[in-house]
């Protein structure tokens, strides 16, 4: 992990990196966190999200393109344990999310645009690993991310 701020990081390699203009939510125990990206997208269908959170994620971010919905939770508290289990570093969600209190409590990085307790469907509809694009911010699996209280730092 970087100690470098995204203020001092974008104030040191402004040039290689794109800025996340969109306003997302830090509701995780870690404010700070960073990795390699994986990406979902998925429309309120969270599925892919606990498929791939199950599996081994050390130094790695899984942005998750939930269409902008807030209409249903893409994370809750128990696939938030799950991503701890299996070592994420943290949870970026263009959705909502659930157990907000829970969330803030773990060691977990995640961001999100707000929150909604329905439950999502879970037909495993959607994608895995595509270069996701959001608020003119490519998201390229395997590029770096940066998440602190001042926002998102993605690598170009």
């Amino acid at each position: 992990m970087t100690t470098l701020s995204t203020a001092d990081l974008y104030d040191e390699r402004g040039a290689e990196l794109q800025s996340l203009s969109v306003q997302l939510q830090s509701v995780g125990g870690k404010a700070q966190f960073e990795g390699e990206i994986r990406t979902v997208r998925c429309l309120e269908d969270n599925a892919l999200v606990r498929q791939v959170l199950a599996t081994p994620g050390a130094g790695k971010v899984l942005v998750v393109d939930g269409g902008l919905s807030l209409r249903s939770a893409l994370l809750g508290d128990l696939i938030a344990a799950s991503a701890i289990e299996n070592g994420w570093e943290g949870v970026v969600i263009f959705g909502a999310v659930r157990d907000r209190v829970t969330l803030g409590t773990l060691p977990l990085g995640v961001k999100a645009l707000g929150s909604n307790p329905r439950k999502s469907t879970k037909t495993g509809a959607g994608a895995l690993d595509e270069t996701l694009v959001v608020d003119s911010v490519t998201f390229r699996p395997g590029a770096h991310i940066y998440c602190d209280e001042d926002g998102v730092l993605v690598e170009r």
